[in-house]
């Protein structure tokens, strides 16, 4: 099941307290002390895996507590260290603290990991504390508060491709067309209730990721409909591809019938993120087997007035297709740049090597 928000308790391990002993030796009744430091406490950490693709775990288990740092023993013995707890989560996830909204880090890499909590320092033994003057302390520190925090949890995918227009535009048609996504499909509203993912064939041994993001309405930016939660899915997407229903163009003015269509859908990817309006977009006239000459003529005005690329498709009869993918394959071929990660934060490690 899909699930892309979660909120979490994590709770790092406490240090072990340090020990107060001394030697007892033959002959040396008042030994010196020799009482060893407590174990650091277990920290919690976050791992980013390319073969998760869903939050859905964190729906049963909410809290993840390290260990405990044991205590310090005699004859210098040092306490264990309380174990660790590793988090795994999808490529894409973005971790905050849930009380302040603050961006913890942004695990947008296979294999990258970031320590969200730190464990306790252990006490120190009564060892450290024996000087000239006072050679028999008894005195041990106590062990550290591990850190602990409530995190909130979003992922947002990672696709080359994003699909992006009204609910019933025919966003899901189209990937099931050009992929082996096999989404929900239904000739009514907000069939889509969570993104499909799908892998596209453009040339031999050539491919890229195509997202089906459920349909937007006025005032999408603002919440409403499905609203904001889905938009983040679009913010890593290299290219956005915004399908319009043609044929559901008021065929008695379809130039401003197009022309709000398209502008609503592109005013609110503007309020949600001013860069997304700066994305390199592509506007596809759908449903064209079922659209009149005028419908198509009128999207592909409204599309030479922004300077958007256009394509006439229609993702149910299989037209036009093959020339999308080609020019969707190849520009993102010449673009290289990978999706970047929101933030760079000092304690996300970088992708094991090998």
């Amino acid at each position: 099941m899909f699930l892309d928000e979660a909120s979490i308790q994590v709770v790092a391990g406490d240090g072990g307290n340090g020990c107060v002993a001394f030697r007892r030796e033959k002959g040396e009744p008042h030994g010196g002390p020799n009482g060893g430091d407590g174990g650091d406490g277990g920290s919690v950490r976050f791992h980013a895996d390319e073969n998760f693709n869903t939050l859905y775990p964190f729906r049963f288990k909410k809290r993840f507590a390290a260990g405990r740092g044991q205590h310090g023993m005699g004859s210098n013995c040092k306490g264990k260290k309380g174990f660790d707890v590793d988090i795994t989560v999808p490529v894409g996830t973005v971790i905050k603290d849930a009380d302040s909204g603050e961006v913890l880090a942004d695990l947008a890499e296979h294999e990258q990991s970031f320590v969200v909590v730190q464990g306790g320092k252990g006490g120190r033994g009564n060892q450290h504390f024996a000087t000239p003057s006072h050679r028999t302390p008894r005195r041990a520190d106590p062990g550290g508060e591990g850190e602990r925090r409530a995190l909130a949890l979003e992922l947002k995918l990672l696709a080359d491709v994003a699909l992006v227009g009204f609910p019933n535009a025919g966003k899901s048609t189209l990937i099931a067309a050009i992929s082996a996504a096999r989404p929900k499909i239904a000739d009514y509203p907000f069939t889509t209730l969570v993104p499909n993912l799908g892998v596209v064939s453009w040339e031999r041994f050539k491919t890229f990721v195509a997202a089906d993001v459920p349909g937007l309405i006025e005032g999408a930016s603002e919440g409403h409909g499905l609203g904001i939660r889905f938009l983040r899915h679009v913010e890593r997407s290299r290219l956005l591809c915004h399908l319009v229903d043609t044929a559901a163009l008021d065929p008695e003015d379809p130039d401003a019938a197009a022309e709000k269509a398209v502008s609503i859908i592109e005013g609110e990817l503007q309020a949600f993120a001013p860069e997304l309006a700066a994305r390199e977009r592509v506007l596809c006239a759908n449903k064209i087997e079922i659209a009149s000459e005028e419908q198509i003529a009128a999207m592909k005005a409204a599309a030479e007035r922004r300077g958007l690329r256009f394509f006439a498709i229609s993702g149910a009869a299989h037209k036009g297709l093959d020339a999308l993918v080609t020019w969707l394959g190849s520009r993102l071929e010449a673009m290289h740049a990978k999706p970047v990660p929101v933030l760079p934060v000092e304690s996300i490690l970088p992708p094991a090597e090998g």
